[in-house]
């Protein structure tokens, strides 16, 4: 696995928690491009570690830390306040893999 893989897997988890946050705390404004974002990012991470297997470890690695930087985000862009996103993912890492999940 290269550094540039371990890069973009980060990338397309923060942007695909960002939109199953805003998803499941914002459910009156669900959009399309929401749901295109979702689809496409669980797309890009099945891939990549169908790609390299080994990116798994990885993803369950990082997967704490980038949750946090997903739940700041979401903040920003909903503007609601942060504290209205768990501290803990509500999603678990087979929701992230699965690519027909969307958060009640």
């Amino acid at each position: 696995m290269t550094r540039k893989d371990k890069k973009s897997l980060k990338s397309d988890l923060i942007i695909l928690l960002v939109h199953l946050l805003k998803y499941k705390f914002q459910s009156k404004r669900i959009t399309n491009s929401w749901l295109f974002t979702i689809v496409e990012h669980h797309k890009r991470i099945n891939k990549n570690l169908k790609k390299s297997p080994s990116l798994k470890n990885y993803l369950i690695e990082i997967f704490d830390q980038v949750y946090k930087l997903a739940r700041q985000e979401a903040s920003t862009q909903t503007k609601l306040p942060v504290d209205i996103f768990p501290t803990q993912c509500p999603f678990t890492l087979e929701n992230i893999l699965n690519p027909d999940y969307l958060p009640e």
